[in-house]
């Protein structure tokens, strides 16, 4: 991830409307550069918190020009994403005016889908949780039953924003959303939203003259998401009850909704694969169906994948999210995974399929796992919980820990999931014993991976599912 400046441009051809970057030479798309100006200036104002910095120190550490920095915070404070934070002594000259983030202008919903449970969370863009939900959940109920279970979840959270949910409210899609029903959504912003995440939201041209699909006139946000024209001016009378979206979308600083669940799957597409354990969501477009009945953009990847795309953003694996640090995040909860992360970038592989820790085959002709091989980590893993043998169970994680760390000469293993949770210091210290005899067999001088438990507790995953949505805008991955 590169933060010294913003990718070519040509000298003056503006990172913030014609600021330009430094030194910069190539071609690049306007829109592209633009967007990822702002995120490197919102992301140094993230990490500034409450201190704030300053538009001198914004232009030395981007590398964009005074000029771009100005027009860049102007339109953030314009839209209510960064407050002025008061004055700091200079070197010389009058005071310099500081800047910091306005965290409660933008929030995200987060979804863990897991196998007995979903548990969501609301977080604004610090990434701090502001409301939590938990709700028991069949993964194998169908996909009509496990999207409502979402909707009925997100929408209490949104009571958080001061959105009530509506006497009356049913099921149905985008297309039935009343004018402006998503409307709100803060200009500057959703065109840094991850590829695919407004997908079936249709683009119009807000209260302005008609634009032409396709022409490039301007960024989604700064249309507005409607519904089509055709439902844009349908009679009262034939809305009936108020829409299926509408109370999310009444929220005007929600992003949007991140959900994570057990692969493998589709992330571009937001489209289940054959989920271990549930064959049968095998094809279905996770994503485009919860777009269509929240009416608000939608993110979906792995459980592991989300989780460690939060941990990254909250700086493990080095400072500010591992630049240049790595390390694993394995989740055992119901079932077992790993997400991978490199230079603090999430490694999802050609088709998400990275990170299927739980499914390497270290006893041949060993138990049947849900997965249809037998000897799996996770299939020895859990039967050694089911047992009670919990010393066993972190022995077999730790074999599977130390292959990683072979593999992948990672900085770092982090443990999390439920199962974890419930035992943290015999997982840590199984673990961590493992690797220790696996660095005393190399005779390593700098001794054994590190293990250590997973910020976050329960909600990790559910956690990096809001991330999801948030990480892009600061620059911090593609979030899908």
């Amino acid at each position: 991830m590169n933060r010294t400046n913003g990718g070519g441009t040509g000298t003056g051809a503006g990172g913030a409307g014609g600021g330009g970057v430094r030194g910069a030479a190539g071609g690049a798309n306007l829109l592209a550069l633009r967007s990822h100006n702002t995120a490197l200036v919102l992301d140094l104002l993230r990490t500034a918190g409450v201190e704030g910095i300053s538009r001198l120190e914004l232009a030395e550490r981007t590398g964009l020009t005074p000029q771009a920095v100005s027009k860049i915070t102007a339109r953030l404070r314009g839209e209510g994403l960064a407050a002025e934070a008061g004055r700091r002594a200079s070197t010389g000259g009058k005071p310099r005016t500081v800047l910091r983030l306005v965290p409660e202008a933008g929030h995200a919903l987060g979804v863990h889908l897991d196998r007995d449970e979903l548990r969501a969370v609301l977080v604004d863009l610090d990434g701090a949780v502001v409301g939590e939900r938990c709700a028991p959940l069949d993964l194998g109920a169908g996909a009509e039953t496990v999207v409502e279970g979402v909707a009925r979840a997100v929408e209490a959270l949104a009571e958080c924003l001061g959105v009530s949910a509506v006497e009356g409210l049913r099921p149905g899609v985008v297309e039935n959303l009343p004018p402006g029903a998503v409307e709100g959504l803060r200009p500057g912003v959703v065109e840094n939203l991850p590829p695919g995440a407004v997908e079936g939201l249709r683009p119009s041209a807000g209260g302005g003259p008609p634009t032409p699909a396709g022409d490039g006139s301007g960024p989604l946000a700064a249309q507005g998401l409607r519904p089509p024209a055709a439902q844009q001016r349908r009679p009262p009378a034939a809305r009936g009850p108020r829409a299926p979206g509408a109370v999310l979308a009444a929220a005007p600083t929600l992003l949007g909704l991140g959900v994570a669940l057990p692969g493998p799957l589709d992330h571009v597409r937001g489209v289940l694969h054959r989920v271990t354990g549930f064959p049968e969501w095998d094809g279905f477009p996770l994503r485009d169906a919860l777009a269509r009945r929240l009416g608000v953009p939608v993110v979906v990847d792995k459980d592991t994948n989300a989780a460690a795309l939060g941990l990254a953003v909250g700086g493990e694996g080095g400072e500010g999210g591992g630049e240049g640090g790595s390390f694993a995040y394995l989740h055992l909860g119901t079932g077992l995974g790993a997400g991978l992360v490199f230079d603090g970038g999430v490694h999802r592989g050609a088709r998400t399929g990275a990170g299927e820790f739980g499914h390497q085959v270290v006893q041949l002709d060993g138990p049947p796992c849900t997965c249809g091989a037998r000897g799996c980590i996770e299939a020895l893993c859990l039967g050694a919980v089911a047992r009670g043998d919990l010393a066993e169970a972190a022995r077999v994680l730790g074999a599977g820990a130390a292959n990683l760390a072979g593999l992948l000469d990672i900085d770092l293993v982090l443990l999390g999931g439920r199962t974890v949770a419930a035992a943290p210091e015999a997982f840590v210290h199984g673990v961590g014993a493992v690797l220790d005899a696996r660095a005393r067999r190399e005779g390593g001088h700098d001794g054994a991976v590190p293990v250590r438990i997973a910020p976050g507790g329960t909600r990790t995953v559910a956690e990096g599912a809001a991330q999801l949505l948030l990480a892009p805008l600061f620059g911090r991955g593609d979030g899908g």
